[in-house]
C-alpha cells in the first residue's frame, strides 16, 4: 500500500513540484493539497492522510497551529514540516506542536521523499543542519527529560553513564551517528553495514534507552559525550 500524502503550502509552484515528484514514485500518493493551515486541518479530517507535508509561513492559520490541530485528531497523521526558514523558533514550535520531522526546502529532492517514508514508518527526522543546535539548546532547557538533565558546569559528562552502560560498542557507534543527525542509510554507509542492520541497531537503542524518537536518542548521545561539542 502506498503512503497517502497531503501537501500544504501557500506557493502553487511548490505544490506543483512536490506533486510531480511524489507522483513519480510507486510507494507515495498525493491525496490532497491545501494552501493554508485551516484548509489543511479540514482536509486532514476529510481525507485521513498518513503524512502531511506542512509549510510554516502561510496566510491565516500558520503551519505550527495547523500541525497542533492535525496531530490532536483521532488517529492523527504524521507531520513533516518543510520550510525555507532555518529558525529555532520554528523548529521548537513545530516539534512541540507534534511534528515528526523538520526539513528545509533546500534539501535534495530524494531526501524529501526519504523523509516522508521515514515519518510514515513512525520515526522522527530533523535536517542535519539544525540537529546539533537543537540538541545543544534542548540539553540546557527544562524541556529536557529529567534523566537527561545537563550536569553541573564543572562536571564532565561520563561517556559510560548508567543510561548507556548496557549498550554494545557497535550500538554506541550508531548512537553517536544518530546524534550527528545521520539517517539509517547514512549510518549504514559510514559503518559499512547494510541499511537493515543499521535500522536494527537503532531499534535496539530505542528499546534499551527507552527513547521516544531519534531526537531523544540524539539528546542522549549529546549528554553522554558521544557527539562533537560535548566532551
Amino acid at each position: 500500500m502506498s503512503v497517502r500524502v497531503l501537501l500544504v503550502d501557500d506557493q502553487p509552484l511548490m505544490l506543483l513540484g512536490l506533486g510531480i515528484l511524489i507522483g513519480d514514485t510507486a510507494d507515495l500518493e498525493v491525496v490532497g493539497e491545501a494552501g493554508d493551515g485551516r484548509e489543511a486541518v479540514r482536509l486532514v479530517r476529510e481525507l485521513r492522510p498518513d503524512v502531511v507535508v506542512m509549510d510554516i509561513r502561510m496566510p491565516g492559520m500558520d503551519g505550527i497551529e495547523a500541525t497542533r490541530q492535525a496531530t490532536a485528531e483521532p488517529d492523527p497523521p504524521k507531520v513533516l514540516v518543510l520550510t525555507t526558514f532555518d529558525d529555532d523558533e520554528y523548529v521548537y514550535g513545530a516539534l512541540r506542536a507534534g511534528a515528526s520531522g523538520f526539513l528545509l526546502k533546500s534539501m535534495a529532492l530524494d531526501a524529501i521523499l526519504d523523509a516522508i517514508r521515514v515519518v510514515a514508518a513512525g520515526d522522527a527526522l530533523i535536517a542535519p543542519s539544525v540537529t546539533r543546535r537543537l540538541i545543544a539548546d534542548f540539553a540546557g532547557t527544562s524541556a529536557t527529560p529529567a534523566a537527561l538533565a545537563a550536569p553541573a558546569p564543572d562536571t564532565e559528562p561520563a561517556a559510560d553513564s548508567g543510561l548507556i552502560a548496557g549498550i554494545t560498542d557497535r550500538e554506541r557507534e550508531v548512537l553517536a551517528l544518530v546524534g550527528q543527525g545521520l539517517s539509517n542509510r547514512e549510518i549504514a554507509e559510514r559503518l559499512v553495514i547494510s541499511a537493515a542492520t543499521a535500522k536494527t541497531h537503532v531499534a535496539r537503542l530505542f528499546a534499551k534507552l527507552e527513547a521516544r524518537d531519534r531526537v531523544h536518542l540524539a539528546i542522549i548521545a549529546y549528554e553522554n559525550g558521544l557527539t562533537p561539542g560535548r566532551r
